[in-house]
């Protein structure tokens, strides 16, 4: 975190931060939840910024879709391709009164653009994410909120062990991924969360979809 003294919430079901929210987002009831916290958080406000990070997503239940868990693949869909654009909406309408920086950052991914087979809520939740980011980004004023999308690269997190643990039957790419472990080639969480707060400050136009690894 860049901005000493910053107010951190953090939106999720388990916590990570001292401030936590809790909120499954692959739940719509629980979407109504959270724009009503942004409502009442940011009615008053009086900071130099405010930012909204949207990164959950699952890349489970890997395997074909037809395969898959009917339950598990209709909370994936939820959870990767409408949560963002439902919350990214609710962001942009309880901050459109604020006169200070807004900006909006949603997590993409490389395979927004490459289609991985086993990964189709996955391939299709990011790559939805990315043309609501250049959507919206069109719809602002002048004054408006910044709304971009950042692919951070390979990272190694938990999400890469469950990927690295999956048959090659379920996901015929998962020697890509062995070997970018195996060659130190994973991008660790902090210089991804350094990448993702430097875009904040870059000159970046509204509705721009990158890749940390690009810049």
């Amino acid at each position: 975190m860049p901005f000493p003294g910053a107010r951190v919430v953090d939106i999720s079901r388990g916590g990570g931060t001292a401030e936590h929210f809790r909120a499954d987002l692959s739940a719509p009831a629980d979407w109504a939840r959270v724009a009503d916290h942004f409502t009442a958080e940011l009615a008053a406000y009086a900071g130099e910024r405010v930012i909204f990070i949207h990164n959950a997503g699952t890349v489970t239940p890997i395997g074909s879709a037809a395969g898959a868990d009917p339950d598990a693949y209709a909370r994936a869909v939820l959870l990767n391709s409408a949560a963002p654009q439902a919350l990214g909406a609710a962001f942009l309408r309880a901050s459109a009164h604020l006169t200070c920086e807004r900006h909006l950052i949603m997590l993409s991914s490389g395979a927004a653009k490459t289609a991985y087979a086993g990964w189709s809520s996955y391939n299709a939740g990011k790559a939805a994410v990315e043309h609501w980011v250049r959507t919206v980004g069109q719809e602002q004023p002048a004054d408006g909120c910044r709304v971009i999308a950042v692919a951070p690269g390979v990272v190694d997190t938990a999400m890469q062990s469950a990927i690295r643990a999956t048959d090659e039957t379920d996901f015929p790419s998962v020697s890509r991924f062995h070997n970018l472990k195996r060659t130190g080639a994973l991008t660790t969480p902090e210089a991804a969360a350094a990448g993702i707060w430097s875009l904040v400050d870059r000159d970046l136009a509204n509705g721009a979809t990158v890749d940390l690894r690009d810049l």
